[in-house]
């Protein structure tokens, strides 16, 4: 049967296939389940900084004048 999620080979260096294996068995799950989820907890950071650098890009070109204040955009 095939497998219904797509896979990835990964290969690792010998101290970083340790690591993984070490916080894969202190959590009780598989190689597998460990490395899926630090591959999320990665993303989740990549996208963290992705919108901090846009906030940062709106923020530096924000004009104080055009700014709204709650009852401006509330009260309409």
């Amino acid at each position: 049967m095939p497998a219904k999620n797509p896979r990835i080979n990964v290969v690792l260096d010998p101290p970083l296939f340790k690591n993984v294996q070490f916080l894969a068995d202190k959590d009780g799950v598989s190689l597998s389940t460990k490395v899926r989820d630090l591959l999320k907890d990665a993303m989740e950071i990549q996208e963290d900084i992705y919108l901090a650098n846009i906030a940062e890009r709106r923020e530096n070109t924000l004009d104080v004048n055009e700014i709204l204040t709650h009852e401006d955009t509330w009260s309409k």
